[in-house]
């Protein structure tokens, strides 16, 4: 996957929850479509700079953006809304938050991407202007830059902590190569390790069908289980016996050793993800003793590529937590709410909440009892990281169905 879809994942989708250090969480600070409240004294703040592709390949979702965070403005005592084209390039991106700063915006929303992000950031950190960016490339975040996209981390400590609470703490990876299984494997490791699990045992396929066989047959260590049951067959039959053939036969009743991993992670999406599913089974991967779980992708029923992975996990926000954004949204302007939206309002809804509160200072912004927004609570830490209460699904048939539900406060376990 080339860096570029990877910093647009969260269009195609639909430890501890404080920060380490800080003390314990009040409710969070709700970004419904409520009414700014008094502007408090001496908190002063400048326009908010929105930072879109509003031309080029990306312009339609730039309007989205456009429109969402127009939504989440238009109440009374709002700041005011700066919007500038990054024709959705590093280039446009650049000019587009020299533009933004001369103009003394003193918070910037956006851009989109990753690439975009990276040359974002160092401009309006070095004018101390905080950045809601909507990507979720891991690498883009920092202090003072803040990637609200749902990112690898989020969803990683989500699963972790639920497989692990369901007693499954052998955990084996099968990824694609590029920088999205870079970081699926990053996540992992680190989520294992502050849920005091053993290290995932990890795997990266070459992106090819052939890759993805043999490197789940490798994992499955299938030879090792298999071999001794299939040399024992192979000695009954070369008795050339009545005997000998019964004996053969019985053996290959013998149900074949589990693999040595209690749950699974794959990441891919599509064919690559039907091929991997069609091997599970045949190198005996099979629930409930093996728990396969996935990316958020995988709410999408596209990204499943008709594999059959029945009862296999992904954390994703819950689509629930949405439903009045989204009849807002379709009141507004006619259509449902994309998903991508769901950034962009939060984030200009952060600004309208502390534009009326004191400003938009990483204090305020990194607040411990965080924010309730579009999809539930999450709260921006001070290296630029964001914790988000996400759901844990399972798949099935007739739909997802819920395992965990996204917790409600910072409080609560794999935030």
């Amino acid at each position: 996957m080339n860096r570029r879809a990877f910093s647009l994942l969260t269009a195609i989708l639909a430890l501890s929850a404080c920060a380490e250090g800080r003390g314990p969480a009040g409710p969070a600070t709700s970004l419904g479509s409520t009414p700014a409240p008094a502007p408090a004294a001496g908190g002063g703040t400048g326009p908010v700079a929105l930072l879109v592709p509003l031309t080029g390949d990306n312009a339609e979702r730039g309007q989205v953006l456009v429109q969402a965070a127009q939504l989440a403005l238009a109440a009374p005592g709002s700041p005011p809304l700066d919007v500038r084209d990054t024709a959705g390039t590093p280039a446009g991106a650049a000019a587009a938050v020299q533009a933004a700063l001369a103009a003394g915006d003193a918070l910037i929303l956006g851009p989109l991407t990753g690439a975009e992000t990276a040359v974002v950031a160092g401009p309006a950190r070095a004018a101390g202007v905080p950045v809601l960016a909507f990507t979720n490339d891991p690498g883009q975040a920092r202090p003072g830059v803040w990637t609200l996209g749902i990112t690898p981390a989020q969803q990683m400590r989500r699963l972790a902590g639920a497989v692990t609470a369901a007693g499954k703490t052998r955990v084996a990876a099968l990824l694609p190569p590029g920088p999205f299984g870079q970081a699926m494997a990053a996540a992992l490791s680190d989520s294992l390790a502050a849920a005091g699990a053993p290290a995932a045992v990890i795997r990266f396929h070459n992106g090819t069908d052939p890759s993805i066989q043999a490197s789940l047959r490798d994992l499955s260590d299938y030879a090792d289980r298999r071999g001794p049951i299939d040399a024992k067959i192979k000695e009954a039959r070369d008795k050339h016996t009545l005997e000998g053939r019964k004996e053969a036969a019985e053996l290959a009743k013998t149900p074949i050793p589990p693999p040595p991993f209690d749950a699974l992670l794959l990441a891919d999406t599509g064919e690559h993800l039907a091929w991997a599913a069609s091997f599970l089974s045949y190198y005996d991967v099979d629930p409930p003793a093996v728990q396969i779980m996935g990316p958020a992708l995988w709410a999408n029923p596209a990204a499943l590529g008709g594999a059959e992975l029945n009862g296999a996990w992904y954390a994703a926000p819950d689509p629930a937590a949405r439903t009045a954004f989204d009849a807002d949204f379709q009141a507004k302007y006619g259509v449902p709410a994309p998903t991508l939206a769901d950034f962009a309002y939060d984030a200009a809804a952060i600004a309208r909440v502390l534009a009326a509160g004191g400003g938009y200072g990483t204090a305020s912004l990194t607040r411990t009892e965080g924010f309730a927004g579009v999809d539930g609570v999450f709260a921006l830490q001070p290296d630029g990281t964001v914790r988000r209460g996400l759901a844990v699904f399972a798949i099935h048939r007739g739909g997802p169905t819920v395992v965990e539900a996204a917790p409600t406060a910072l409080g609560a376990p794999g935030i």
